[in-house]
């Protein structure tokens, strides 16, 4: 994101903390929008909404070398991280600006690609969103859509605190008007948006965590996500959890990634929708 912000009429239940970005910043054009990358070429011009920290945006401006990116991101402090990331690269043709998904201050017609990572998700109005990304793509353009389906994340072993924390993640999201199985619905919404079925082509994607390395990089974000990030504070100020809660899903978190035979995974649904 194309990572989880450019939201509005709510609050991003994760926030902005360190460890939040420490996962949006892992994610590239590569292992996050694999299934939009046959579709460009080099003179487009793209807009990434939801963009957070830059790193899908830098790798998307850096496929079209002729054309053109801009990221847009509502939330103004996680864009000075953005341009670091296109001024570390050398990357010259992407800008990054503040703006609101459901209120795009673009002409129509805008742009031949418009690309949302994990956001749609997080806004109040989910076809709206889509609705908006459309009127802004150029006919013969593409909107393209990746979220993930929090239902499908899958540990092993299985601890009955991580089924805790997933169940307590819906129930606090949800009171922020996210939508955390946003993955399957994709496809609907997309056609609630305006595109034809036959515009609309449905898959899927993945994440897999299971190396030494993988293991201790996602349970240590996550233990300290759980219980340092806004997620925390809207857990408890909610009445969903309390601190002693959340310090015991921190621990399992951690427990799990000790473990040489833990393993997760997880389903996103894409969409790719023909303007």
């Amino acid at each position: 994101m194309a990572q989880e912000s450019g939201h509005t009429n709510t609050t991003y239940v994760s926030g902005h903390h360190e460890s939040v970005l420490r996962s949006h910043s892992w994610r590239t054009a590569a292992n996050s929008a694999g299934y939009i990358l046959d579709s460009l070429l080099p003179h487009m011009h793209i807009l990434d909404v939801g963009c957070g920290p830059g790193t899908i945006t830098a790798d998307l401006a850096a496929l079209v070398p002729d054309g053109y990116v801009t990221g847009l991101d509502s939330a103004s402090s996680v864009l000075d991280q953005a341009r670091a990331t296109a001024t570390e690269r050398n990357i010259k043709n992407v800008k990054f600006i503040e703006g609101d998904i459901l209120k795009l201050d673009f002409p129509d017609d805008s742009f031949d690609v418009v690309h949302a990572h994990q956001l749609v998700q997080h806004v109040p109005d989910h076809v709206g969103a889509l609705r908006e990304m459309r009127r802004v793509c150029r006919p013969g353009g593409i909107v393209a859509c990746r979220e993930l389906d929090f239902s499908t994340m899958t540990f092993y072993p299985a601890d009955e605190r991580l089924q805790e924390w997933k169940e307590l993640w819906l129930k606090v999201s949800r009171s922020h008007g996210s939508e955390p199985n946003a993955g399957r619905r994709l496809k609907a919404w997309a056609h609630e948006a305006g595109f034809d079925w036959s515009s609309i082509t449905a898959t899927t994607g993945n994440w897999c965590y299971n190396t030494h390395e993988e293991r201790e990089w996602w349970s240590q974000l996550w233990a300290d996500r759980v219980v340092a990030s806004s997620f925390a504070k809207n857990a408890v100020d909610g009445g969903h959890a309390t601190e002693a809660d959340l310090t015991r899903i921190r621990e399992a978190f951690l427990a799990w990634g000790a473990r040489e035979d833990a393993w997760y995974g997880d389903i996103h649904g894409q969409i790719l929708c023909r303007v």
